[in-house]
């Protein structure tokens, strides 16, 4: 069997991929490390839970008593584990530091120490770039993140290149464009606004809302880091996007007009501070492995609409009853429309 180390696979992109690892490989035993902080929950993984092929383990990977020797016992590590919102990280950086950062360096030393690791796979985000006005990103390009979210993602993605340019560890670093898909933790656009217009209640767009970002479905980001497992070379940056840029407004638009709920829900609200106007990736290197995206943007939108509208016991919950999350929302929200 082939030991393989999710961090953070309670969380939205984590939780999809420990579902896409079980179901794709038979021989994978599959260990889910995740802190359960207010976005990863162990509804995410309700259905792979009995799972003989997958053990769940509540912690910190910043806690290396705790995540140590479980990355001393894998083949495959891949690294989800991140405090994740801009917005949250405008609010509290350091906790995003200490994740992302620090919580990257205890996985890496405890690497080093590892007998059978053969990819450990760092996973970053496209926003490391900063805003591209024009063309696309490609992964030799200047990073230039321009929030404490990107600034920690960007170091840890650096971090991690460091351990194999220095120790010589099997390290991959993935950046990927914008996520959505089923499990996305409701403060997020696509998963926000579809429950929001279920609700019938505002849907809050920052700025004019032509902000741009390129939207990739989650499942086709877990393919693309399967083949990276297996194909990819020590040392190197993958971009992975999904090739559908949509100005924030159209994504609204779109959202209400599946739900057919009237565009009057739209409510306009300052933009957030260091809010990048557009993203963009070259995925060339990817693709030149084999690797393109299957989920057409107007197929995977309105199926993951159709997933939040059947499955409000997932969300409503968060949305009802967790004070934190209505306390996060209104701080947000609430004093900017």
């Amino acid at each position: 069997m082939v030991n393989v180390l999710v961090t953070g696979g309670a969380g939205f992109i984590g939780s999809n991929f420990v579902r896409y690892a079980l179901g794709r490989h038979a021989d994978w035993r599959v260990t889910t490390l995740d802190k359960l902080t207010y976005a990863g929950r162990r509804e995410n993984l309700h259905d792979v839970m009995a799972d003989p092929r997958h053990t769940f383990v509540h912690g910190d990977i910043a806690d290396a008593p705790v995540s140590g020797p479980l990355v001393e016992q894998a083949n495959i590590v891949v690294h989800f584990a991140a405090e994740t919102h801009v917005d949250r990280s405008i609010q509290s950086a350091g906790e995003f530091i200490r994740t992302d950062v620090e919580g990257t360096f205890v996985l890496l030393e405890a690497a080093r120490r590892a007998k059978a690791l053969r990819r450990f796979v760092q996973i970053s985000t496209d926003e490391v770039y900063g805003s591209v006005a024009t063309g696309a990103s490609v992964e030799t390009d200047e990073l230039r993140p321009r929030n404490p979210y990107s600034a920690s993602k960007a170091g840890a993605d650096r971090l991690a290149y460091s351990y194999w340019a220095t120790y010589d560890l099997p390290v991959i670093v993935t950046r990927a464009s914008n996520n959505y898909g089923p499990y996305q933790f409701p403060e997020k656009v696509i998963p926000l606004f579809v429950t929001n217009a279920i609700e019938n209640i505002p849907v809050p767009l920052y700025g004019d809302g032509r902000n741009i970002r390129d939207w990739l479905h989650v499942d086709d980001h877990c393919r693309a880091i399967d083949l990276l497992i297996e194909r990819a070379t020590s040392g190197e940056v993958y971009n992975i996007g999904g090739g559908n840029e949509v100005m924030n407004i159209d994504l609204t638009h779109r959202i209400l007009e599946t739900l057919d709920k009237p565009r009057s829900l739209i409510t306009p609200v300052a933009d957030r501070p260091g809010h990048d106007r557009r993203y963009c990736l070259d995925t060339a290197k990817l693709r030149a492995l084999g690797w393109a995206p299957q989920v057409r943007f107007e197929d995977g939108l309105r199926d993951a609409v159709a997933w939040y509208s059947a499955n409000e016991w997932w969300w409503r919950p968060i949305k009802e009853k967790d004070p934190a999350f209505r306390a996060y929302y209104e701080a947000q929200y609430g004093r900017r429309g």
